[in-house]
């Protein structure tokens, strides 16, 4: 009796098959060809199954990066070459539908053609130039609305980039230029300012300086004091010794000998 309930046993787990959803995984039961939609996607477990009539198949949901390049154009009609990098993941609860609805194989499906729709739309409302120095606000754009596109089919982005963006040469070198011009441009009329600033502290020292003599030859005007007090004090500044030359037309002094 023992050896045919083992006997028993053993048959029941031969045909008994079994499937292992791994971690940052979901697992997806498929019967007769069909999503089993009530079961969901199975999370991380062990799940036995009957392999004559069922098949679990497993969907990574962990956090997938692609790097890649893409061709288009700007507002100004400059084909860029762009080359981006971005993080997406698929929305664990919902690997059931993306399984019944794209396949297992949904990344090359859905994130390319998401991004190329993308970058055609959020470049051509930039030029060429704006393009370059706006980059940070033209990549947070482009990831909000790849977000919003990819939130319709379960998919997740988590972040993007342009790695870099490169013009044909001739505009290359053309912008190279305009570059070069712009900051020359800075440069002189930074000097010019500077140049106006410093005749501008030269023209308020000379107002001040000529404020105060004007104060200073009123004060003398109207005080004969003061006069007196300034010659006196020119008097001591004096060591006694008369010029031995003599400007202009002025009348030299005579330097009488001593007795």
């Amino acid at each position: 009796m023992r050896i045919a309930i083992v006997l028993f046993l053993a048959v029941m787990l031969s045909a008994c098959g079994f499937e292992t959803v791994d971690t940052g995984h979901r697992g997806v039961q498929v019967r007769f060809g069909k999503v089993d939609e009530k079961l969901g996607s199975l999370p991380e477990d062990i799940y036995f199954y009957n392999p004559f009539t069922t098949s679990i198949y497993e969907i990574d949901t962990r956090t997938q990066k692609l790097e890649g390049t893409a061709n288009t154009y700007t507002k100004d009609v400059q084909q860029a070459n762009i080359k981006f990098v971005v993080n997406y993941s698929l929305e664990r609860d919902a690997a059931h539908i993306v399984f019944r609805d794209v396949g297992r194989d949904w990344a090359p499906k859905l994130i390319p053609q998401a991004i190329e729709g993308v970058l055609k739309q959020i470049v051509g409302q930039y030029d060429a130039t704006d393009l370059i120095s706006s980059r940070a606000k033209a990549t947070a754009e482009i990831q909000k609305a790849m977000a919003e596109s990819l939130k319709t089919k379960n998919v997740i982005i988590e972040r993007f980039e342009m790695v870099n963006i490169q013009y044909q040469q001739a505009y290359e070198s053309a912008v190279e230029s305009k570059v070069v011009a712009i900051q020359r441009a800075i440069e002189e009329a930074n000097k010019t300012k500077q140049v106006q600033e410093q005749a501008k502290q030269q023209v308020i020292s000379a107002q001040a300086e000529a404020e105060s003599m004007r104060i200073r030859a009123n004060a003398l005007a109207s005080n004969p004091k003061l006069v007196e007090w300034e010659m006196a004090q020119a008097a001591k500044k004096w060591d006694g010794k008369l010029p031995d030359t003599v400007m202009g037309n002025a009348i030299p002094f005579i330097q009488l000998p001593a007795k």
